[in-house]
């Protein structure tokens, strides 16, 4: 097939997925302009349903002390808070220029993302918590999905690699592992990627098994 058949062929094929989409569009005009008192009745009922069922979403985070960011004493403290939580943010962080940083990114994004619970925790006074988890660099994300440990963000490398990255980079890095809502506005141009999100931990490390069933039996013997 030469350069011109091909060319034809492209062409062909580009015309006939406008007229598919052409007549989708009609379609949808069609039922838009033929809608009776009860169809338009039935559509504002449901978005009012939709409006309910996101206030009382909003509240019950809100209860929960969404919307900032969390301060937690000690290891007990993080498993409780991760209970019951579909989604959980937590800095290990220490007083250095970095993780104040990653701080004013993290109360920013809890106001922002209600819908994820934004926790903070001093590495230093959880050894415990902090071997178990493999921190070795700080600032270190601890992302938890539906009470378990899923993945981390260490250090700033993977979110602009300085103390002056921007916020969108780490709205990519948290979107992508699904523990916050976010749609990327050059997701669209972008060409999909195949296969599952990279891990953000480097050099090799797994992510460990952890959830807040964890909470039973590794601090049942401290009072």
């Amino acid at each position: 097939m030469n350069l011109g058949m091909v060319q034809q062929v492209i062409e062909q094929h580009a015309m006939s997925v406008a007229t598919v989409v052409e007549d989708q569009l009609d379609e949808q005009l069609h039922r838009l302009e033929n809608l009776d008192e009860d169809d338009l009745e039935r559509i504002r009922q449901s978005r009012i349903d939709q409006l309910k069922r996101q206030k009382v979403k909003k509240e019950k985070w809100l209860a929960n002390g969404h919307g900032e960011v969390q301060d937690l004493l000690d290891e007990k403290a993080f498993f409780k808070s991760m209970k019951g939580e579909e989604r959980m943010i937590c800095h290990f962080y220490r007083n250095n220029s970095a993780c104040k940083v990653m701080d004013k990114h993290m109360t920013e994004l809890a106001a922002k993302h209600l819908e994820t619970k934004f926790v903070r925790i001093d590495a230093e006074k959880s050894p415990y918590l902090t071997e178990k988890l493999t921190i070795w660099m700080l600032p270190t994300l601890c992302l938890v999905m539906n009470e378990k440990v899923i993945d981390y963000i260490v250090g700033l490398d993977d979110v602009g690699g300085s103390d002056d990255f921007k916020q969108e980079h780490l709205c990519m890095v948290l979107g992508a592992h699904g523990v916050i809502n976010y749609a990327d506005p050059t997701a669209a141009a972008a060409k999909p990627q195949s296969g599952p999100v990279r891990n953000v931990r480097h050099g090799g490390v797994r992510c460990t098994e952890l959830n807040s069933d964890d909470e039973t039996s590794d601090f049942s013997d401290t009072a």
